[in-house]
């Protein structure tokens, strides 16, 4: 009998590692919380809202009900927007069996407390098996099955390894760390990084630009990650760098696009809404900016992007200062 594996969160990301891992012969339980999506993907077998072309096989159940979908299941996966990480955690506990681990594919932070996800599901849930999973990863492409790679980290070495031989096979790579903070970070700070080099774009400033942002943006990465005890290695691997470069240079990235949309113009609200799905660096650029000041830290690229989104600062005017900024060593 084939494991049985929950995936939480039927948005493109959920429904393309869904597909993943039933390609490898797994039973999935596709859970959403609007039982109306959960009912079109019945109906349909597709998941025309947020990852159109793409079939469900029969060996994915979707589900809007949480305790069914928890039911049986050794390894929980999800990959909600991490604004709502909490809130599930919450309403799973009472659900939960011991012999379960629990991975997301959720990036950010926070906001309100500046903590990452493995910092929340440790206060929630103390003692939990976890990991997380994170890299340069398109769903489109994911769903396609085009060749891709990614990280896994977790606090079980033996957990960990077992769950990425889940995700393993088709194209599909999936390499372990026991670096959890390495991992969450470069998939939370390489979304705002590709909301700067979108507004670049969109300001219509050349591929120099682009280089010099994603360059820049790499070093502001690793310096937050060494204050914060992630690894060099990580940062300069799949979940740091290869993200980086994917977020920021191609349109499939949703935070790239928002960026775009600033760039050419629009404000925050109207941006998001021609989007039309979660920008997850509109969230961390804020917690990441106040993380940087708690710790002293100098982030200027963020701490740009975080006053054109929330003090309301021009975007050329964020460029000029960029370029003001004293001169010295790399």
């Amino acid at each position: 009998m084939a494991e049985t594996v929950a995936v939480l969160g039927a948005g493109s990301w959920g429904t393309a590692l869904a597909i993943q891992l039933a390609r490898n012969g797994l039973s999935v339980r596709l859970w959403g919380h609007e039982p109306a999506h959960i009912e079109r993907l019945c109906n349909l077998r597709e998941n025309t809202d947020y990852l159109p072309g793409f079939k469900l096989e029969s060996y994915i159940e979707p589900l809007s009900e949480l305790e069914a979908t928890l039911r049986n299941v050794t390894y929980l996966l999800i990959a909600i927007p991490s604004k709502g990480f909490r809130a599930l955690l919450q309403e799973m506990k009472p659900l939960l069996d011991d012999d379960m681990a629990i991975f997301w594919a959720s990036k950010g932070f926070e906001i309100e407390t500046g903590k990452l996800l493995h910092e929340i599901i440790s206060q929630e849930l103390p003692g939990q098996r976890y990991g997380v999973i994170s890299g340069p990863t398109f769903a489109t492409e994911v769903a396609r099955g085009l060749p891709a790679a990614i990280a896994c980290a977790g606090n079980d070495t033996q957990t960990t390894e077992a769950f990425a031989s889940l995700l393993r096979g088709h194209h599909f790579r999936a390499y372990t760390t026991e670096d959890v903070v390495g991992v969450e970070l470069g998939g939370a700070l390489k979304n705002v990084l590709a909301i700067a080099v979108g507004i670049s774009d969109g300001l219509g400033f050349g591929a120099n630009t682009r280089a010099a942002l994603m360059t820049r943006g790499l070093a502001e990465v690793m310096r937050l990650g060494r204050q914060l005890g992630a690894q060099q290695e990580t940062m300069m691997g799949l979940a740091g760098l290869g993200d980086i470069i994917l977020t920021c240079t191609d349109n499939q990235s949703r935070n790239r696009r928002f960026g775009l949309a600033l760039g050419q113009g629009k404000n925050v609200e109207h941006a998001e809404i021609e989007v039309g799905q979660t920008v997850e660096g509109l969230r961390a650029a804020k917690a990441i900016y106040n993380k940087a000041s708690q710790l002293g830290l100098e982030l200027p690229i963020i701490e740009e992007v975080y006053r054109v989104l929330y003090e309301g600062k021009n975007p050329h005017d964020a460029v000029r200062d960029l370029e003001s900024r004293p001169q010295g060593r790399e």
